[in-house]
């Protein structure tokens, strides 16, 4: 974890769960933000800042992507989907949640498992506010964030699970435009997954009935894993393992 790291408590700011973050992470409580990157609590919720930039996790701007019939376009809803009553997923690789929030709002209860201390509070004031939101409580409602690693969690499930999915970070495009200020601040606290092999072995362990991975669209398989079937963006694919 970055040493350089720092967390700032603003007025309004969660004073309780500031200090208690600060106390777990051995990150230094500050009376303003950092010159790089600064964990802020303040009246808004928790947001990373640093370098010229500023992220907090917000699921309001997924509501266009769940509504109006819309969801069902959605390759991952597509590459997920079950009639299934009760289904359950796991999402090993949790970042910010985005698509275990679609996987919820198909009517998933998500697991999120997420081993950055810091992304893993991002993600929960996110949930936080989001369960206070008349459109997105529901949804949210659905989802269960468990910070720590997927590897060894998954290894200690008992209960079945019907889909375990998995988005390992990728080295960044160095030359993509399209690389938003989330990624750029994400990339700085958490480097391209080095566990791929393992990653994947523990989720077959688990036994789903479906592995999901989402990959770049020309990239290699997953742990050279060749999958079931694939489904293809212009720019990422999802490869699909049945069990």
């Amino acid at each position: 974890m970055n040493s350089e790291i720092v967390v700032c408590l603003e007025k309004g700011g969660q004073k309780d769960m500031a200090e208690a973050f600060s106390r777990r992470t051995g990150f230094c409580m500050m009376d303003k933000p950092g010159s790089q990157l600064t964990v802020l609590f303040n009246s808004k919720g928790v947001s990373l800042v640093g370098f010229g930039l500023s992220y907090q996790g917000d699921f309001e701007n997924m509501l266009h992507r769940v509504t109006n019939g819309r969801l069902q376009h959605e390759m991952l809803v597509r590459a997920a989907k079950s009639e299934k009553e009760g289904r359950k997923a796991i999402d090993a690789t949790a970042g910010m949640g985005e698509d275990a929030f679609l996987l919820a709002a198909q009517g998933y209860e998500v697991t999120l498992y997420e081993q950055n201390p810091v992304i893993a509070v991002l993600l929960k004031d996110a949930l936080r506010r989001a369960r206070k939101h008349p459109l997105l409580k529901d949804i949210a409602g659905r989802m269960k964030l468990i910070e720590g690693n997927s590897i060894d969690q998954m290894s200690k499930l008992l209960d079945p699970v019907d889909v375990i999915y998995l988005d390992p970070m990728f080295p960044a495009r160095q030359k993509s435009s399209l690389i938003n200020k989330k990624l750029q601040l994400i990339q700085k606290l958490e480097p391209p997954c080095s566990a791929e092999t393992e990653l994947f072995d523990a989720a077959i362990k688990t036994r789903p009935s479906k592995i999901i991975v989402k990959r770049p669209l020309k990239s290699e398989f997953l742990a050279e894993r060749k999958p079931s079937y694939t489904l293809s963006g212009k720019a990422i694919r999802y490869d699909c393992y049945t069990l």
